[in-house]
């Protein structure tokens, strides 16, 4: 009989170039030949590396091992390789095939569904726990390494299939590597993680009823946060977890590096060393809030007193004494936050911050603090910063209009939003895209170079400024901002913060339209505020797509982004000129 390569030298061959076969699907491996048998963790006794590594036979009578990307050339694998040549075992070739976390967990349930004790029961299920946690950690660890805000399980009960989406760079993607996960296997993950989740409404993950909670995690001596929140769809559960990593001080960068202008800056620190008032930071899921008000917070002298209400806490702030108020689904649950926020009243701190206002319990906290001389810190959920004042005022936060009226009540309010920032080293200009002949507008719809001048001439002549300056994603990137795995994100090297400001105690005119609660006459005032030119780096009365067209004419952003945040520029140019 022919000897293998590994049978003639299983010691001399370089371990770092062992052969292995990558499997990442089900289907790749139910399909794989020779198939394999059954599991020889038992009968070499190594039931302990379940879930990592686990060594099988085949069915032509061959032996290899099953393991993850992190144990292929791990000494435990190379000692269980010398282990099945030393019982007899002849070595497949390759005989190493690398799983994923998700296949590794499939593996373990088909392998110990077949093999029951005496009494016909399953055999006990710490060994499968540990390999459902040891997949949801590599799951985390992937999303976090990625840069991921979310992570989206979505099971389909109805299908034998469900997947893993993650939010990166604020789109909403599926890596082929959590495209196909077992729905059984993900049901299980999601049931083993709920287990470590804390201030989580119900003993046991409930796939028909919404649950929420926190669940802190230890991966490579990082420590992060999850903040989990399930949806009871009619598919099955989806489960949102808000990556948080909370043990590391240098996660905000300062308000520069975030994309704040000099003009904003100024505001954002005016408004800090006021007394009294709130600086109120509005946007969408996933803008970039929570990031600028820790790093606006982070900035306040060691000689005030800063306290924090937050659900999670999400950064670290230095000098700030902060509190995780677990918040449940409970109508009820608004009595916890009250008790907290008795006991913060008597603590005698010069600045708060509460997370986040988005229910009658956190009005309750605004109205009770915001006029009684402490700075007072939060975000909340609006379309612009002109509808900040309406989210307070309405029946889900119950904020009386007479008060934010009320000078000193409303010190800052701030809306903002993320573009992707082009890649400033393959970032294409006006020449080179007319050189390459093709266009794919912000509809995503192919258009000629002719088209392509022509809505170049309508900005410049519309918005007066000039697309010599105007910058273009290049679709194939380079080496420096390749790294995502999402192919969209090439030519982009992370997001900037657009945004746009309303100071009430500098446009007095405001808070009378507030009073008056008239609406339309507001939101007129807001849009023919003087500002300066939109090629200006003054950025005070500008909205926030008069500060994205600033950053487009500087090729700091492509204009295609621009639209598909704001709207096509002829729909909205008469709107947004500068006024003087």
């Amino acid at each position: 009989m022919k000897l293998t390569f590994n049978e003639r030298t299983p010691v001399i061959r370089p371990w770092s170039v062992r052969a292995h076969r990558v499997i990442q699907s089900p289907d790749e491996l139910l399909t794989m030949r020779p198939a394999f048998r059954r599991s020889l963790c038992d009968e070499l006794d190594v039931a302990t590396l379940n879930g990592r590594i686990c060594p099988v036979t085949f069915e032509d009578g061959s032996a290899g091992i099953f393991v993850l990307s992190d144990y292929c050339h791990d000494d435990q694998t190379l000692a269980l390789l010398e282990l099945l040549q030393n019982r007899g075992f002849r070595l497949n070739e390759p005989s190493l095939f690398v799983l994923t976390p998700a296949l590794m967990v499939s593996i373990d349930r088909m392998l110990t569904s077949t093999q029951r004790d005496g009494s016909g029961s399953q055999r006990a299920s710490v060994s499968e726990d540990s390999a459902h946690s040891s997949a949801f950690n590599d799951m985390v660890a992937w999303g976090l390494a990625h840069g991921a805000s979310d992570i989206h399980l979505n099971v389909q009960r109805t299908r034998v299939q469900s997947s893993v989406y993650f939010t990166i760079a604020g789109r909403y993607v599926c890596p082929e590597r959590y495209r196909q996960i077992p729905t059984a296997t993900l049901l299980e993950m999601l049931a083993v993680a709920w287990m470590g989740v804390q201030g989580g409404n119900g003993a046991v993950f409930d796939p028909m009823i919404e649950q929420q909670g926190r669940l802190g995690l230890w991966l490579d001596d990082r420590y992060v946060m999850l903040r989990w929140a399930s949806l009871a769809t009619d598919a099955g559960p989806s489960v949102c977890l808000r990556v948080l990593v909370t043990d590391q001080d240098s996660l905000t960068p300062d308000l520069h590096a975030l994309g704040y202008l000099n003009s904003q800056v100024q505001a954002l620190h005016r408004a800090r060393s006021q007394a009294g008032g709130a600086v109120i930071l509005a946007g969408v899921v996933g803008s970039g809030k929570s990031t600028t008000i820790a790093t606006l917070m982070r900035e306040i002298p060691s000689d005030r007193k800063v306290i924090t209400l937050e659900d999670p806490a999400e950064y670290l702030i230095p000098n700030a004494l902060q509190n995780t108020i677990c918040r449940t689904l409970d109508e009820s649950d608004g009595e916890s936050f009250d008790t907290k926020l008795k006991t913060i009243k008597r603590s005698a701190m010069n600045d708060l911050l509460i997370g986040e206002i988005r229910d009658t319990a956190g009005g309750r906290a605004f109205m009770d603090l915001a006029g009684c001389g402490v700075n007072l810190y939060t975000t909340v959920h609006a379309g612009s910063a002109l509808l900040i004042s309406d989210r307070l005022a309405s029946s889900f936060i119950g904020v009386a209009r007479d008060l934010l009226s009320t000078p000193g009540i409303l010190k800052l309010l701030v809306y903002q939003c993320l573009i992707a920032r082009l890649c400033v080293h393959c970032a294409q200009d006006v020449r080179q895209v007319i050189h390459l002949g093709r266009w794919i507008c912000a509809n995503g719809i192919a258009r000629d170079i002719r088209w392509f001048k022509q809505w170049l001439q309508t900005i410049e002549t519309h918005l007066g400024v000039s697309a010599e300056g105007f910058r273009f994603r290049n679709e194939t990137g380079c080496q420096q901002c390749q790294s995502s795995p999402v192919s969209s994100l090439n030519g982009t090297y992370g997001r900037t913060v657009v945004a746009e400001m309303i100071e009430p105690v500098a446009e007095p005119d405001f808070l009378d339209g507030l009073k008056r609660q008239d609406g339309l006459w507001l939101y007129d005032w807001f849009h023919s505020r003087a500002c300066t030119t939109l090629s200006d780096s003054d950025m005070t009365g500008k909205t926030a797509m008069q500060v994205a067209v600033y950053k487009m004419s500087q090729g700091l952003v492509d204009p295609r982004q621009v639209e598909s945040r704001f709207g096509i520029f002829q729909s909205v140019m008469y709107r947004n000129r500068p006024r003087v």
